[in-house]
């Protein structure tokens, strides 16, 4: 049995070296031409260099918060690094249409791409285009890469630090206009607040108008004056420092509670002037919501294309496929169909 497996591995073989040598020169014939033809096709492909920015993303949110607030609790570290949900954030940021179209717009990468302007899908090219040369993509480390393509290593390196400047930018843009909004309710409120409070103590002052100032300290002055009135036997003293005391119990309650409201609206003010001015920073300053670890720089040798590797696989899939080919004929040609 040994014998005869020897036998038909001795025929496979020598059959796979009769094949190989019958189709020797359609098989040579196509592989010489698969390379020339990917040899000059890699030719053709314009060069690309690639340029890398590397940051991190902040933890910042707020700058009154980070820099102003009192609260212990509340504060953010601004110096400390971004985790994975800030990482992705940073993501969405950066594939935002803004940045998309203040680079096209800043680069003019519709001429730079050779878009023809009469061109119908103009812009879906030319977005396809972008979406091709830079790519963004999170790393193992939490930090974010931008990846720029481009046939001038200058314009690469310049559109990938644009971009990461034009972070900040859009990040600034969309806290500041919350922080606006946030402004014109708190400053609303702050106004209100103050109204309200010189309402209570317009009050108030109508009461000190008719001579109520303190509540206990004159009633406890009265009350003694009163007593030494009686033990003296003044009668119309009496009489008027029963009025003051009647005047004062009519009133009492009011001015206690005007007093007491005033206070509370006061320490309540306070909190909306401290919130106010908060969000004043926050509209008015800003900060970088970034570390950059790696600015992009003009590479000095192309990243795409690799043309030892178009020719290999190019050379070799067009060797396979032709063989393929053959290797169906061949079974066609010995197909028993009687």
């Amino acid at each position: 049995m040994g014998s005869k497996i020897e036998n038909n591995a001795d025929l496979n073989s020598g059959s796979l070296i009769v094949f190989f040598y019958k189709w020797r020169k359609p098989l040579i014939m196509v592989t010489v031409i698969a390379a020339i033809c990917s040899i000059v096709v890699s030719l053709l492909i314009q060069n690309k260099y690639k340029s890398t920015v590397v940051l991190f993303p902040s933890t910042t949110s707020s700058i009154s918060k980070a820099l102003l607030s009192e609260d212990v609790g509340n504060k953010i570290d601004i110096l400390r690094l971004g985790e994975e949900e800030e990482a992705e954030q940073m993501l969405q940021i950066l594939n935002s249409d803004e940045i998309r179209n203040k680079i096209i717009e800043k680069y003019n990468l519709q001429h730079h791409y050779d878009i023809d302007d009469d061109d119908e899908y103009k812009n879906t090219k030319l977005q396809k285009e972008y979406e091709n040369n830079v790519s963004f993509e999170r790393t193992k480390f939490m930090s974010v890469e931008i990846n720029v393509l481009d046939h001038n290593a200058d314009t690469a390196a310049a559109i990938a630090n644009d971009i990461a400047a034009l972070l900040d930018t859009v990040n600034n843009r969309m806290r500041r206009e919350v922080a606006i909004q946030a402004l014109h309710i708190i400053g609303a409120e702050l106004y209100d607040e103050r109204a309200y409070i010189k309402v209570l103590e317009d009050s108030l002052k109508v009461l000190r108008g008719m001579g109520i100032i303190d509540v206990g300290v004159q009633t406890e002055r009265i009350t003694e004056q009163l007593a030494t009135a009686i033990l003296q036997g003044k009668k119309n003293a009496a009489e008027e420092l029963n009025k003051k005391l009647e005047l004062l119990g009519e009133h009492a309650g009011t001015y206690t509670d005007l007093n007491n409201e005033i206070w509370t609206e006061k320490k309540r003010l306070v909190v909306l002037r401290n919130k106010h001015r908060e969000t004043k920073v926050d509209v008015q300053k800003s900060l970088q919501h970034k570390f950059i670890v790696n600015n992009a720089y003009p590479a000095e040798k192309k990243s795409y294309p690799i043309r030892w590797l178009i020719v290999v696989v190019s050379t070799f899939s067009s060797f396979l496929l032709t063989l393929v080919f053959l290797l169906f004929i061949e079974s066609i040609k010995s197909a028993d169909f009687k």
